[in-house]
């Protein structure tokens, strides 16, 4: 139950890794790299549980350090467009004994390594190598105290929450943990020695980690490692990958829907047994379109970073997919608790509580977050849904994101839906705003399709046709783009105070 027992089902000469213009690399050739990779580790003085931070760009070569340093270590892998003082709380909060950098690396998290007295690695890449196939500029030290692969209690990754409302909080996973993850993920999408999976996650993120890497190693398949998301390379990238499936987060999923209609022939060349959504909901409208474009099936997943990334999905045919959920159980146990702690049922709204192998234990050093999270066994997820009478599990909203106005409680997803069905809207958030009287008001942010003109008022009044009319959202703001975070995730909680808008007392239906 450990990282290297994941990278064992891979036949020796079939390609593990690949990327645009390089050379493959198959199972053997990895296993070796990761074998070496720990051993110069543990000759430096680095062993298990010992932090190893990973700055590195998207492509195979963070793929293949990643998964040599959890298989020996705890690993941390960070987001590389961090500023100086981002790495410096993350490289102190984490402890960390060392960093990985590419050679020349530039990355302020050089310096800030340096100032807390961090040891940099830099990794180096000769021309010609294979995908993924790297050395560590690491002169030996004083060998290290646990030395040898992880055990499954030991720490392989650890993460941070995204510390939208608080300080983020650092979410230890074990080898187990990833183990018992990454075989959901891969009996979820039924990943054969056959398949290739197209990853254009971020690898510094629960989901490309899990699933974009190890779950499709874990079942001795291919992975094409991108550079990262790029929607003008995406079709360009189908080729040459010849995937059988991609997972991706909505907003590039509609990124990569607008210019479809442009690659036909290439999505001829390249059928997809499916497609996978995950990390934000998927607007039902999106899915239909994705599905008539690939000509397969979307499955939708609902993740997180405390279950290692999975906890339901939709599943494939012949089993129903029902859009507008998140699935079944895949993984966990999932149930729906009220506010009094009693367990609901079938249809009831509440709390999605979960336990499993796949949940992390507990937060670090945070036992405040730990007593409100965790209760009698199970994770509070901080989501609210309901659980249907099949097990399919429909998300209401995230609990800190129901914009409260005035006592009446409105699911900003809600809203989206109904402003998506408007012919004009490409894509929407809604999100609530401070209201001197009411508390919060609702407010959403409006990216129009090319060439539509709408007014704020002709949305309202479509929002008042299908909804009441507290839940119509009071200012529309029309933008070009969404504020999205760093693995493109809708950033709904905190938006109203990053863009400066609140309201005054409300008077007669005018602000």
């Amino acid at each position: 139950m450990t990282v290297l027992d994941l990278l064992q089902a891979g036949a020796d000469d079939a390609v593990a890794l690949a990327a645009p213009d390089r050379a493959p690399l198959d199972y053997r050739a990895l296993r070796d790299l990761v074998a070496a990779t720990v051993g110069s580790l543990n000759a430096a003085g680095i062993g298990r549980n010992d932090r190893v931070a990973i700055v590195l760009p998207n492509g195979p070569e963070m793929a293949t350090c990643f998964l040599s340093c959890a298989a020996a270590t705890a690993s941390a892998p960070l987001n590389p467009a961090y500023r100086a003082d981002e790495f410096e709380f993350y490289l102190d909060d984490l402890q960390a004994r060392a960093l990985i950098v590419e050679r020349g690396s530039e990355s302020p998290a050089v310096a800030a390594a340096r100032k807390l007295g961090v040891r940099v690695i830099e990794l180096v890449v000769t021309a010609g190598d294979p995908a993924g196939k790297f050395s560590l500029d690491l002169p030996p030290a004083t060998p290290a105290a646990d030395p040898g692969p992880s055990r499954p209690g030991d720490v392989a990754m650890v993460l941070h929450t995204s510390g939208t409302t608080s300080k983020p909080k650092r979410v230890p996973l074990s080898a187990a943990n990833l183990f018992a993850s990454a075989r959901n993920i891969a009996a979820t999408l039924r990943l054969t020695p056959d398949d290739r999976g197209l990853n254009i996650m971020p690898l510094f993120h629960i989901h490309g980690l899990m699933a974009g890497l190890l779950a499709p190693l874990s079942a001795g398949s291919q992975v094409f490692c991108t550079p990262g998301f790029n929607a003008l390379r995406f079709f360009k990238w189908m080729d040459q990958a010849r995937p059988t499936w991609y997972t991706a987060v909505p907003t590039m999923h509609l990124a990569i829907a607008t210019r479809g209609k442009h690659n036909a022939e290439v999505l001829a060349r390249h059928p997809l047994r499916f497609v996978r959504s995950s990390s934000s909901a998927m607007p039902p409208q999106l899915i239909g379109q994705l599905e008539s474009m690939f000509k397969a099936p979307l499955i939708e997943s609902y993740g997180m970073t405390e279950a290692a990334h999975q906890m339901a999905s939709n599943p494939l045919p012949p089993l129903e997919r029902r859009p507008g959920t998140v699935g079944r159980a895949a993984g966990p146990e999932i149930a729906i608790r009220g506010e009094d702690g009693a367990f609901l049922g079938a249809g009831e709204v509440g709390e999605i509580v979960i336990r499993g192998p796949n949940v992390t234990a507990g937060y670090e050093n945070n036992p405040k977050a730990n007593e409100e999270a965790f209760v009698d066994g199970w994770f509070r997820t901080g989501d609210q849904g309901t659980l249907d009478a099949e097990g399919y599990l429909a998300l209401t909203g995230r609990l800190k994101e129901i914009i409260n106005r005035g006592g009446e409680k409105v699911s900003p997803r809600e809203i989206d839906e109904i402003l998506l069905d408007h012919v004009s809207v490409a894509q929407v958030v809604v999100f609530g705003a401070p209201h001197k009287r009411l508390g919060e008001e609702v407010a959403a942010m409006v990216v129009l399709h090319e060439g539509h003109e709408c007014s704020e008022r002709e949305l309202q009044q479509f929002v008042a046709k299908r909804a009441a009319g507290y839940k119509v959202p009071k200012k529309i703001l029309f933008v070009e783009e969404l504020p999205k975070g760093a693995t493109g995730k809708l950033q709904r909680i905190g938006l109203a105070q990053r863009i400066g808008l609140g309201f005054g007392s409300y008077v007669s239906g005018e602000f």
